[in-house]
C-alpha cells in the first residue's frame, strides 16, 4: 500500500507546533513520520521524554513513526546495535541507517525482539544492501528510504535515483522518497533551507508535482515531505493525489463545451494497448459520447503537450481524447482542449500501453 508522509524536527519547533502538524497531516491521510536524532544534541533522558510523548501523539493519529540515526548516534547514546530497548522505551516503529555498519549487523537487527522496522539508505549506488541481504535478514522487517538534500545541485540524479531503485526494487523492498514543500520558510533539521527532496530535478517543482512523478515511475511506494512546515494548500494538493492512477494537470482553453469538460474530467481514461509515438489515446469516451455533438474548434496544428478531442468531423473516432506526443499538423478534425506545462510533461513518458490515467486541473 503506497502512502505520503511527513516529517518531524523536535529541535527546531515546539512539541505543540509538531503536535498540529501531526493532527492535520493524519486528518489529510499521511499515515509515515521521519523524523531525525542525527541532528539531536540533548541528553539522552530528555530525548526519550521528548520523542515519546511526540511518538505516542502519531500513534493516536494512527501514523507510523521511523527515526533516522547512524553509529555515531548509537554511540553518543550508548546503545548497542543488539540491544534496541532505547527506541522501545520511545515507542518507535522502527529506525533509519543513514549511515551502515557491515552488512551482517543490519541483518540481524532485523530479529530485533522488539520487532522494530530496519530501514536502510536506498541512495547509495554501492550494493551495500544487496550485501545485508545475502546475510538473510528478515525481510518482513526491512525496507529502505532515499536520503533528502538539502544543498542546492547535491540531489540524486536520476539515472541514479532509477539505477539504485531498481536494484532494490529486484530484492522485493519497499523504497521511501523525499518532497520539497516551496514554503521560503520550511527548514529541515540543519542550517541549510534550499529546498529538500532526494531529486534534484524536483527541488523547484511545485510539490504535488513531485509526488505525482515519484509515483509514476512505479519505483517508489511511501513519499514524505523532507521540511516543515508545507502550506495548508500544499497538503490539500498531495492529498488529492490517488498514487496508483497517474495524474496530469491540464491548463484548458476557454469556452469549453460541456461535454467536452465531461470527457476531460470525469471519464476514465486508458492508454489503447497498441500505443504509438504521436499521441496517447483514450477511446473509451467515443463510446459514451458516440451521440453527443461535438463541433469543430480550435483546430490549430498540435504541439506536444496539447490535449485533444476528436471532433463530429471524424465520424466513429468522436470523441477519443489525444493526449500529443509528437508535433503534427492538424486537419481541422481534432479540437485542441487544454495544454499540459513544461513542468508537468515529465509525466508524459509514463503514458504506457494500457495506462490508467486522469487529468486534473
Amino acid at each position: 500500500m503506497k502512502r505520503l508522509g511527513i516529517s518531524i524536527y523536535p529541535e527546531h519547533a515546539s512539541l505543540q507546533r509538531n503536535k498540529e502538524y501531526i493532527d492535520l497531516a493524519s486528518h489529510c491521510g499521511f499515515r509515515r513520520i521521519f523524523t531525525c536524532l542525527l541532528s539531536v544534541n540533548k541528553p539522552k533522558e530528555e530525548i526519550k521524554a521528548e520523542f515519546k510523548e511526540l511518538i505516542d501523539h502519531a500513534h493516536q493519529n494512527d501514523m507510523e513513526v521511523i527515526l533516522d540515526v547512524a553509529p555515531y548516534v548509537f554511540d553518543r547514546l550508548d546503545i548497542a546495535y543488539d540491544d534496541l530497548s532505547f527506541f522501545e522505551e520511545i515507542h518507535a516503529d522502527g529506525i533509519r541507517l543513514d549511515e551502515g555498519f557491515d552488512g551482517h549487523r543490519e541483518a540481524k537487527m532485523t530479529y530485533n525482539p522488539q520487532r522494530f522496522k530496519i530501514e536502510l539508505n536506498a541512495s547509495m549506488d554501492n550494493q551495500a544492501i544487496e550485501n545485508i541481504v545475502s546475510y538473510k535478514p528478515n525481510l518482513d522487517f526491512l525496507l529502505t528510504c532515499h536520503n533528502f538534500y538539502p544543498q542546492r545541485y547535491s540531489g540524486l540524479s536520476f539515472e541514479t535515483f532509477y539505477k539504485t531503485s531498481r536494484a532494490i526494487r529486484h530484492l522485493g523492498l519497499p523504497i521511501a522518497a523525499f518532497i520539497s514543500s516551496q514554503e521560503p520558510d520550511a527548514f529541515g533539521p540543519w542550517n541549510v533551507n534550499e529546498g529538500l527532496c532526494t531529486l534534484e530535478m524536483h527541488r523547484d517543482l511545485p510539490i504535488d508535482l513531485q509526488a505525482r512523478h515519484l509515483f509514476a515511475t512505479g519505483l517508489v511506494d511511501d513519499v514524505l515531505i523532507a521540511n516543515c512546515f508545507p502550506s495548508d494548500k500544499e497538503l490539500e494538493a498531495l492529498s488529492q493525489i490517488d498514487p496508483n492512477v497517474l495524474g496530469i494537470k491540464v491548463e484548458c482553453e476557454k469556452d469549453l463545451e460541456e461535454v467536452e469538460k465531461k470527457i476531460l474530467f470525469e471519464h476514465i481514461h486508458e492508454v489503447r494497448g497498441d500505443r504509438n509515438p504521436y499521441a496517447a489515446r483514450s477511446t473509451a469516451p467515443r463510446r459514451t459520447f458516440k451521440n453527443a455533438s461535438i463541433p469543430p474548434k480550435n483546430t490549430k496544428d498540435l504541439k506536444r503537450g496539447d490535449v485533444v478531442i476528436v471532433n463530429e468531423l471524424y465520424d466513429r473516432y468522436k470523441g477519443e481524447l489525444h493526449i500529443v506526443l509528437q508535433d503534427m499538423p492538424n486537419d481541422g478534425r481534432k479540437n485542441v482542449v487544454g495544454h499540459i506545462q513544461e513542468e508537468e510533461q515529465i509525466l508524459l513518458d509514463y503514458l504506457d500501453a494500457w495506462c490508467t490515467f486522469k487529468l486534473i486541473y
